[in-house]
């Protein structure tokens, strides 16, 4: 067991270090300068050059990325281009509203998925299985900024239920921050939850025609009993899979969400940096959600090994 969790760890590390070399090049070579972008159109070529050799612009990409890595390793992201300000800060501020509503979307998303997916398989080829996987079928076609722009009307413009829009702080106490959130919690977590109900109720199907369930039933257990007891445990692994896939997606792919609710979370900062030729803040912006996709499927490994004994008596 100690010896898988030093191969998955060195796979972890080496996937980092992979990212960081694309991330670092996709960047490098792309056109304009952020020095002109800083500080104009009608910038002087001197005052230019100035600017880039005070950012390092002009070093070497070795020598750029070597100092970027080492600043990323001693806890130093640097100073924003367009903020003047340190990006660690700039990331903690964006991740602090991109994280739980990551999260609660997550639990949204497990919630009505694993209800829904369970209700569905118990009913398999009934009406209220093609009922579930209808609606499924509605929910992963709808875009989500579509649906957010839906629940903004709904619930802010007609019920006055919640704010249209914004982020009150955290300093505003936890009741207020997390009611700006829900909506668009729930906007993330329709998309999620609609895919992982169709997988759940396709695993759970699946598990139950197998031949120790039917001894199972055999011997006496009711078919719910058999599901709880059985059936859940195994049918677990590729819904573990899907949810920490989309645990991952939603880390990193709340830009227009939060866009659409106007939240200052970390896609909104990479969307702002991108404008702004901010590279530093892109490169640990997105090597932070690189590094966070990692360590979910890092954690999923693990989750595997739990919830099946066969992994566990495999690992080395």
């Amino acid at each position: 067991m100690a010896l898988f969790l030093l191969r998955r760890m060195a796979v972890f590390a080496a996937t980092l270090a992979g990212a960081s070399i694309v991330i670092f090049l996709v960047l490098d070579i792309l056109p304009g300068n952020a020095a002109l972008t800083i500080l104009g159109p009608d910038a002087s070529p001197s005052a230019v050059a100035a600017l880039s050799h005070k950012l390092g612009l002009d070093e070497p990409a070795l020598t750029r990325y070597l100092g970027w890595i080492g600043g990323l390793l001693s806890g130093d992201l640097g100073v924003s281009y367009a903020y003047d300000t340190p990006v660690a800060e700039l990331v903690l501020g964006g991740l602090s509203v991109s994280l739980p509503l990551a999260v609660m979307a997550m639990l949204l998303t497990a919630v009505i998925a694993l209800s829904l997916g369970v209700f569905a398989a118990l009913r398999h080829d009934s009406l209220a299985d093609t009922g579930v996987m209808a609606v499924s079928q509605i929910g992963i076609a709808i875009p989500n900024f579509w649906f957010a722009i839906l629940l903004i009307l709904l619930f802010a413009v007609r019920l006055h239920w919640f704010a249209a829009g914004g982020f009150p702080g955290w300093g505003a106490g936890p009741f207020a921050a997390l009611q700006a959130l829900i909506l668009p919690a729930f906007a993330l977590a329709v998309v999620q939850a609609a895919i992982l109900a169709r997988v759940t109720r396709s695993s759970i199907v699946e598990v139950m025609r197998e031949d120790f369930v039917r001894t199972a039933r055999a011997k006496g257990l009711t078919r719910r009993a058999a599901l709880w007891r059985h059936v859940l445990r195994n049918a677990m692994i590729p819904v573990v899979t899907i949810m920490g896939l989309q645990f991952a997606n939603l880390i990193a792919g709340t830009v227009v969400v939060e866009n659409v609710f106007y939240l200052p979370g970390l896609g909104r900062l990479i969307f702002q940096a991108i404008n702004n030729r901010d590279l530093i803040v892109v490169r640990d912006c997105v090597m932070l959600l690189a590094a966070l996709v990692v360590a979910v499927n890092f954690a999923v490994d693990l989750i595997y090994v739990a919830i099946d004994p066969r992994l566990k008596a495999h690992a080395p």
